[in-house]
């Protein structure tokens, strides 16, 4: 079809060509003729360059196809392909960062490239660079001209007009993916270094943290931890301490974050009612010890949040784990862990020498603590790679998304994922159903993947009485999930609810090797006052063709929530649907 559109539009402009022609043949007071010609192929520029920007346009990068949105690329006036930034990392594995929304930098193996918005000047490793056409910004969105990843990144590029697809080669030797050493203290990406004081509170800093480095430099914000640890939904104190699910379930759950100021940290008080300022839609749960994943996540995302044993109580302590003139830092051993931080960077090359224990090799993670600027290098230390724990659980924010990205959201599973279910094997199907508050489009589900791999079906069935139902969905997305994690799945197309209409949002997941893909919401120590059955109606099987009640059966939660934005201004705030 969109040969033929293309088709259409040449011959038409063709055929406008041929009217001017004739025009021009029979008047003698038109213009002169080389003016003429300009109008004339100004106009025939205008309608290819329309044509193109109203198809879908491909790249594929050294062999590997991508399929771009409309508000990905397009084509400027001066025929040049435009970018948007925010493909650069998945499409060419570059690290970019747009500070203060008119620059742009981009780093890949020993390169770096400075860009800014309306100059034709780019920078590369400090030497000026010419480009034909300046960067823009369209929509707060950060456009770059092809020609400065040909000259900047030594791609070689090539349009095939028929096809709307942007073919760019690699004609560089290949380097090493990632640099040796990288520190976000150098590169304008570190959050600040905060003080958790005597609570047992590191884990709302850890995952604070790691959530504002996520966004710098764009968004430089300060998140409350005394929100996140007072008003999550399980029954713990801020003395017992806490950890990285509790911090995915109150984020995924939109009940925060919310700022620093607004909720001050160990004041004595926090108040009630504050709506969160960004949505946490995606969460990356990083393999066990998988290094090159971790620096890759640190690299192209933001930090990562990891956890270890401890030795020390608090910037005054000492331990034999612990190096203090070199703020080196290494446990061998079979304590299990007790303190989160956040890895901002890596040293491979860092020396051995410097832990008091002797460890195999160099090499440790720069990791931010929360024990304010008098510990280590000024907040910072330095764990070896031969940690006994340090790697083993991580997460990389990868989806913070401004709080207008829909209007409500549909769950019963406050307290997140706690457990597993399944049949046995590596597949299962989950369902909820929820009666729609207003007149509003269903537009995404947020479902929790349990290991890596993943591969999903997403379903939605309308006018929904029960699981009978079930029978009338149609399929809405579909694709797979390369880590483990929390992930928001955008619909193809959204699914208009009206008022009281009941939906059911249905998934089917394959997880390889795992025998309870499904993760659930259900009572264990640290929530066991805080888990509610009645909130939801979630459903389970084996092959999606008879259907068990979670809540009746198994005293739990599905964990599966459906996100829809409002159609008009009214809003609704039942007992089903969490209003933003």
């Amino acid at each position: 079809m969109r040969f033929r559109k293309l088709c259409i539009v040449l011959c038409l402009s063709l055929l406008f060509l041929a009217a001017v022609e004739v025009s021009l043949t029979g008047s003698e007071d038109m213009v002169t003729k080389g003016k003429t010609e300009m109008a004339v192929a100004d106009q025939w520029t205008e309608l290819i360059i329309e044509a193109v920007n109203a198809e879908q346009i491909h790249l594929q990068v050294d062999g590997r196809e991508i399929v771009l949105g409309v508000e990905q690329a397009f084509v400027d006036r001066n025929q040049n392909l435009m970018l948007s930034a925010n493909i650069l990392t998945d499409a060419f594995s570059c690290s970019t960062r747009v500070f203060s929304g008119r620059k742009l930098v981009i780093e890949k193996n020993d390169v770096e490239l400075v860009l800014n918005e309306g100059h034709t000047q780019m920078l590369m490793n400090g030497e000026s660079l010419a480009l034909e056409s300046p960067p823009v910004i369209r929509d707060d969105v950060f456009y770059l001209p092809v020609e400065a990843l040909e000259k900047g990144l030594g791609y070689t590029y090539e349009w095939k007009s028929q096809e709307y697809l942007a073919v760019f080669c690699a004609k560089r030797p290949a380097f090493p993916e990632l640099p040796p050493a990288y520190d976000y203290r150098e590169k304008g990406r570190m959050p600040g270094v905060r003080d958790q004081g005597t609570l047992g509170t590191c884990w709302a800093f850890a995952s604070l943290s790691a959530m504002e480095s996520a966004l710098i430099p764009e968004e430089r914000l300060d998140f409350s931890e005394d929100h996140m640890t007072l008003h999550h939904s399980f029954s713990t104190g801020r003395d017992d301490g806490g950890d990285y699910t509790m911090s995915m379930a109150y984020l995924a759950a939109w009940q925060g974050p919310v700022l620093e100021k607004d909720d001050p940290y160990n004041d004595g008080q926090s108040p009630g009612g504050l709506k969160a300022v960004k949505h946490v839609q995606e969460i990356r749960m990083i393999e066990s010890k998988d290094f090159k994943a971790i620096k890759r996540a640190v690299y192209f995302y933001g930090g990562v949040q990891s956890s270890l044993y401890l030795s020390l109580q608090d910037y005054r302590s000492k331990s034999i784990y612990y190096n203090s003139e070199n703020s080196a830092y290494c446990y061998i051993g079979n304590e299990k862990v007790n303190h989160e931080v956040v890895i901002v960077g890596w040293d491979d090359y860092y020396p051995k020498e410097n832990f008091n224990n002797e460890v195999p090799g160099d090499g440790a993670f720069v990791c931010l603590n929360s024990w304010g600027t008098y510990f280590g290098d000024g907040g910072v230390f330095y764990v070896s790679y031969y940690d006994t724990n340090i790697g083993i659980h991580n997460l990389v924010y990868t989806g913070v998304e401004d709080s207008d990205n829909y209007d409500n959201i549909y769950q019963s599973d406050l307290c997140g994922w706690t457990g597993q279910m399944g049949y046995g094997i590596d597949t299962a199907w989950f369902a909820n159903i929820y009666e729609a508050g207003g007149e509003e489009t269903l537009e995404a589900a947020g479902f929790y993947a349990t290991g890596s791999d993943s591969r999903y079906s997403i379903y939605v069935a309308e006018d929904v009485k029960d699981d009978l139902d079930f029978l009338k969905r149609q399929l809405v997305a579909q694709g797979e999930l390369e880590d483990a994690g929390y992930y928001t799945i955008k619909f193809d197309e959204p699914v208009n609810l009206k008022k009281g209409e009941r939906f059911a949002v249905i998934v089917k997941l394959t997880t390889p090797g795992s025998v309870h893909p499904i993760a659930i919401e259900y009572e264990v120590a640290k929530n066991a006052e805080s888990v509610i059955l009645d909130d939801g109606e979630g459903y389970i099987s084996a092959r999606g063709n008879t259907w068990t009640s979670a809540e009746k059966s198994q005293d739990c939660n599905i964990c599966l929530k459906a996100f829809t934005s409002d159609r008009n201004a009214f809003l609704f705030t039942g007992a089903k649907k969490e209003p933003e």
